[in-house]
């Protein structure tokens, strides 16, 4: 089967094209937002093709899988005039939990003809308002990098994107509080000059803009996975850091208690149990990993990739028959 699908997110399109189809990703001469092509800092197999948007309107098309409002019309263009949902099988794929008015939040594609509205978690699909559209959810899956953990550094990981421009929504304003308990590391995109834009000493909290291949690697080292995150589906660095073995201490927020069960790490509202759980974290290197250990274990069960596949082969073959 020939799927198309844009080059969105990263880390959940490389479990995506793990599957046993052909992957058309749009490719523009800019390499712009709806034409990133192949990805560069993942891993990516050759059953993934760029194709340009003059090659698309001739291209032989089974499934479409939209991730933004704008790739349906998007689509419809670069396919010469196929519309997603009526002349393709389509599935919309909502990453996100909704924003603003929250119990109010429409969907953008409710009662859109045709497509199936996907979520990857079962707290979006209650929160989102879908109207008629049919929905469904295939949990996260993710491509196990193995049990690298060793915890021999002190610190805290922190993986987060641009945590200064969106703030409140990622917890930024409270790394402060957990550099307190561990020096932190926060890895991501555009973390550059976070200490300093949070009166953080620089040795409490270092920024790491690292390429994927090197992420993995770098956060095994540190002793606790720290998640801050107040509004997110489920952010796959935890379920990473999971995998990786490492203890993690969490908010407790949307979809992170199903995530994360007893024994597995520490999730809590209340920023004292959180600080304290990475102090004790951080002292006891024997109990670090084996928190770590149970983390995997539960990871591995619920969000490991074959499950995540099977889940979208039942799904590819129900839509595109």
């Amino acid at each position: 089967m020939r799927i198309l699908l844009w080059h969105v997110h990263g880390s959940w399109t490389t479990a995506f094209v793990q599957g046993p189809h052909t992957y058309l990703v749009p490719v523009t001469p800019d390499r712009g937002p709806d034409g990133l092509g192949r990805a560069v800092t993942f891993d990516w197999p050759d059953s993934v093709v760029e194709l340009t948007p003059e090659e698309l309107r001739e291209a032989d098309v089974d499934l479409v899988v939209l991730q933004r409002p704008h790739e349906l019309g998007l689509a419809e263009q670069w396919l010469g005039g196929r519309l997603p949902g009526r002349d393709v099988p389509a599935v919309y794929l909502e990453h996100n939990a909704p924003d603003g008015n929250v119990p109010e939040t429409r969907h953008p594609m409710a009662g859109q003809p045709g497509l199936t509205i996907v979520h990857v978690t079962h707290f979006n699909r209650l929160f989102w308002d879908c109207g008629p559209s049919p929905t469904t959810v295939v949990e996260h899956g993710v491509v196990d990098p193995g049990p690298l953990y060793t915890g021999d550094l002190e610190r805290a990981a922190v993986v987060v994107n641009e945590p200064l421009r969106r703030g409140r929504t990622t917890g930024t304003d409270l790394l402060p509080r957990f550099a307190e308990a561990a020096p932190l590391d926060v890895f991501g995109m555009r973390t550059r000059g976070l200490a300093g834009r949070l009166g953080i000493p620089e040795e409490r909290c270092r920024s790491h803009e690292l390429p994927q291949r090197d992420l993995h690697r770098a956060m095994a080292r540190r002793r606790v996975y720290v998640h801050p995150i107040r509004w997110t589906s489920l952010g796959l660095s935890l379920l990473e850091a999971m995998h990786l073995g490492m203890p993690v201490v969490a908010l407790d927020t949307t979809e992170a208690s199903a995530a994360v069960p007893e024994g597995a790490g520490v999730l809590s509202n209340r920023l004292d149990v959180l600080t304290d759980a990475v102090r004790g974290l951080l002292a006891d290197p024997a109990y670090a990993r084996h928190v770590g250990e149970q983390a995997r274990t539960a990871a591995l069960a619920r969000y490991g990739l074959p499950r995540f596949l099977d889940d979208w082969e039942r799904l590819i073959k129900e839509v595109a028959r």
